[in-house]
């Protein structure tokens, strides 16, 4: 979490929150694939993407 609340000081400084939405959906991206690993919803995952 250290690391996510640095990525946001670092762009509310910069003025660099267009950035938080490619953030945000990345993250959300890769917790999804992480989780659906050893489940039943994998195959539909792999057919969105």
């Amino acid at each position: 979490m250290k690391i996510l609340r640095e990525l946001f000081y670092f762009m509310v400084e910069n003025k660099k929150l267009w950035m938080l939405p490619v953030v945000l959906v990345t993250v959300l991206l890769g917790g999804l694939l992480v989780l659906s690993q050893g489940s039943a919803v994998a195959p539909l995952i792999y057919a969105i993407f």
